[in-house]
């Protein structure tokens, strides 16, 4: 009974941090401009993100090391400190878009500018990772963010026609636009693989002291967990090919836009059901992609991590999070608009996919980490594929930026 709660809230916590502000960004812009077409990139990436978590839970229980430490470890400081800066840059950018988003949320049920509750949102993020632990962060937030299901009942409310939903998984070349379809695709890959994912992951199972009695419960939480977050993320893009091409808005310029969003199939209060998904969602995931990046540094150096500890036993752990919060608030404070934000954050993240994907495919095949639990045939296979794509996810990036952006 015990094992099957951890399942379903490794579960719940799985969704929370698949649906934040990249991921409603993303899907509001393609379902405006595209309709139903870019379907196909959320289930692209689900699939590989689920062997990356799959993965990342796996080596964490099999080594007793998370992927940061496997990676310093396997490959030695100079990789580690090349791969650091880049996963640090996309990780503060996107965590700069989750306060905005969830700044943005406050702004719509208060009225008072976003710009105004920047300040108070990094300190609430900051102030909850000081005192709180890592099952209160992880569990708690995540069943909040469960309030994203109202997209899902958004899609049955409205009843789409799911003929045309189900073309919309398959890749086709669009009638206009090409760059621009294809950089909300790769802005959409990026929203789904996001790196601090996996190494926040792993982070958790030996926080939570995963033994290899999990290596099934790991298994379940990544395919089941990433599926649902998939479909809600999916509902987001159905719910906007739905809602805005009608009226008229095939390019979304701002969250006032989006915010709309679900007021025809939930009336008045499907607009405080979006910016409480805005919201909460984002607040998640600040709270994951600060944590992430501090233990991302702490287990390179070789520090003492642990979200569970008081701050004065792991002081350097604390000092990241905390200054990287103070770093990542500054855009939002002076103005910077976040869906744009967003948008650029997740193109980014996209162009840094091989630095977090590649130490996998070594990893997770050295006996000395892994022993017995290393890849098989399917495994070494998706990894030589994610691999493959992510590298030319990272050669297209910047022209589509340039030229669709």
């Amino acid at each position: 009974m015990k094992k099957l709660l951890q399942i379903s809230l490794g579960i719940v916590t799985s969704v929370g941090g698949f649906i934040e502000t990249g991921q409603i960004a993303t899907s509001s812009q393609a379902g405006a401009a595209y309709g139903f077409s870019l379907l196909w990139p959320i289930v692209i990436g689900t699939v590989c993100l689920i062997f990356l978590i799959e993965m990342s839970g796996r080596f964490a229980i099999a080594s007793r090391h998370t992927v940061a430490d496997g990676m310093r470890e396997r490959f030695g400081a100079n990789y580690f400190l090349v791969t650091l800066s880049i996963i640090s840059i996309v990780n503060l950018l996107v965590l700069a878009s989750e306060i905005g988003g969830i700044a943005l949320a406050l702004q719509f049920v208060s009225g008072v500018g976003f710009q105004w509750w920047a300040l108070p949102v990094a300190l609430t993020v900051w102030l909850l990772l000081w005192k709180g632990t890592f099952g209160m962060i992880e569990d708690g937030v995540a069943l909040m963010g469960l309030v994203a299901v109202c997209f899902v009942v958004g899609v049955f409310v409205m009843d789409p026609p799911w003929l045309e939903v189900a073309k919309g998984l398959v890749p086709m070349l669009p009638d206009k636009e090409p760059l621009h379809y294809g950089f909300i695709a790769v802005s959409i890959l990026g929203a789904v693989i996001a790196p601090f994912l996996f190494l926040f992951y792993s982070s958790g199972a030996i926080e939570e002291k995963w033994d290899k009695s999990f290596l099934g419960a790991n298994r379940v939480i990544a395919t089941v967990g990433m599926s649902f977050g998939a479909v809600i993320a999916a509902s987001i893009l159905i719910v906007a090919a739905l809602v805005f091409p009608p009226r008229g808005i095939t390019d979304i310029e701002g969250y006032d836009q989006i915010a709309p969003i679900l007021t025809p199939a939930l009336g008045k209060w499907g607009f405080y059901l979006f910016a409480a998904t805005l919201g909460i969602s984002c607040f998640g995931a600040a709270l994951e992609a600060s944590l992430g990046q501090a233990y991302l540094v702490a287990q390179g150096f070789g520090w003492n991590w642990s979200e569970d500890a008081k701050p004065q036993t792991d002081p350097a752990f604390s000092l990241v999070y905390t200054g990287f919060i103070g770093i990542a608030v500054l855009p939002i404070a002076i103005g910077v608009d976040p869906l744009q934000l967003t948008i650029f954050s997740m193109a980014i993240t996209a162009l840094a996919l091989p630095f977090g994907v590649i130490p996998f495919l070594f990893l997770m095949n050295d006996r000395n980490f892994v022993g017995k639990h290393r890849n098989g045939w399917i495994s070494n296979t998706a990894v030589l594929v994610i691999i493959g794509l992510s590298f030319i996810v990272a050669l297209i990036t910047l022209p589509l930026q340039i030229f669709g952006g």
